[in-house]
């Protein structure tokens, strides 16, 4: 990894909502060629995997950030969704076991993934952010953040890559100001 890479702001990639919508996507998705039987095998066992957009992929990698799943599916992401988008095998965050209580409207994920970070950039795509973890990111995080709201009936569209693809070149320009 080269160092200007890895100044680059980390993606926190959502699965269910961002890259799998809730509704199907308009016209279905084009599959990639060939296949195999486990592949078929895994298809049928869950059938959503059908609203994942191959192109996603090749956005997400266009970004030129360093990608991370930030979902319930965990290990699973890389081992059934990385594939169809076209992804190498990507960081997993791995989720503390406590229930501890976030704190009111606070997502459960927010404060992790800010110490995740560890101060850097970073752009949390997920169906369920709201404006209280953007408040609290702002005040507990010392680096710009984009956190970045998925309609989660649609998935992640050309509108939604633009924005980040935005932040990203503004991130790249400036600092954030601490005032």
């Amino acid at each position: 990894m080269t160092p200007d890479f890895a100044r680059r702001p980390v993606i926190f990639l959502d699965v269910d909502g961002p890259l799998i919508p809730f509704k199907a996507r308009p016209g279905g998705q084009r599959r990639p060629s060939g296949g195999t039987a486990k592949r078929q095998t895994e298809d049928t066992a869950n059938p959503l995997l059908d609203r994942l957009n191959p192109d996603d992929g090749r956005r997400l990698l266009a970004l030129g950030c360093r990608l991370v799943w930030a979902t319930t599916w965990m290990g699973e992401a890389n081992e059934v969704v990385s594939p169809r988008l076209g992804l190498p095998d990507l960081p997993v965050v791995d989720w503390p076991d406590d229930d501890e209580e976030t704190g009111r409207g606070l997502h459960w994920k927010t404060a992790f993934l800010t110490q995740w970070a560890a101060g850097g950039p970073f752009v949390w795509l997920d169906d369920e952010i709201t404006d209280a973890d953007r408040r609290w990111v702002r005040a507990h995080h010392p680096a710009r953040a984009l956190l970045y709201r998925v309609d989660p009936y649609t998935g992640l569209t050309e509108a939604d890559f633009a924005v980040v693809h935005r932040w990203i070149q503004v991130a790249g320009e400036r600092p954030r100001s601490i005032s």
